[in-house]
């Protein structure tokens, strides 16, 4: 098992790397392969991206993510600013159906509510409203309109985790209620794990997937 000293400086280096954050303010802490990363960034993007980095590197067994955006006076936008930009690069995505999402702005923090038939349509609008100016966060409320029953749902996670080049299958336990899917088990690594919750979020009808997977 690798030593949290080493994690830490894996991650460390793995930040430094990345091309499209400014890693000198952010923070690295481990312990017993949980991190903690702390400091500040300048978007909301890079702040997402910090996280994403961290997860990808072998070891890595949880994440508390406390790192905050900052901007400075001259790069503030109002909140009717922020609305206006996400309502128009939602009309404009064409993976978001028109006028199912609502936004709601509050000191930065966008809100997105509505109802979707598909989870990437969801993450296309959060994808989507996190890169605007003046963004500090994203609350993400959209709902997937389930279409198709439990079992149906089950047997196509399954499926899928089958063909999964990036998963052991073995390992994995698949649980569905309603349009929430629950996996249980363990996994090898975090990205294992991220995969086989892609797995399951790429079945129509999921609504919420709960990952109670133990890494390691």
């Amino acid at each position: 098992m690798m030593k949290d000293n080493e994690l830490r400086q894996h991650i460390i280096d793995e930040l430094s790397f990345e091309p499209s954050i400014d890693a000198a303010n952010i923070g690295v802490a481990v312990e017993n392969g949980v991190v903690t990363l702390s400091g500040h960034v300048a978007t909301y993007t890079e702040k997402i991206i910090a996280e994403r980095t961290a997860k990808r590197v072998k070891g890595v067994r949880g994440i508390a993510e406390e790192i905050e955006v900052r901007f400075s006076s001259a790069k503030k936008t109002a909140d009717d600013q922020i609305a206006k930009r996400a309502l128009d690069i939602l009309a404009w995505d064409t993976t978001v159906p028109d006028g199912t999402i609502q936004v709601t702005v509050e000191k930065g923090w966008v809100t997105l509510s509505g109802k979707v038939d598909w989870h990437f349509q969801r993450m296309s609008a959060v994808n989507a409203v996190r890169k605007l100016s003046g963004v500090m966060g994203v609350i993400n409320q959209i709902e997937v309109t389930p279409k198709v029953h439990a079992a149906d749902i089950k047997n196509s996670i399954e499926t899928a985790l089958k063909r999964s080049a990036e998963v052991e299958v073995k390992g994995i336990q698949v649980q569905v209620n309603g349009s929430t899917v629950v996996l249980d088990g363990r996994v090898h690594s975090w990205h294992e794990r991220q995969a086989a919750e892609r797995a399951a979020w790429s079945v129509p009808g999921v609504n919420s997937v709960r990952d109670n997977l133990a890494v390691g």
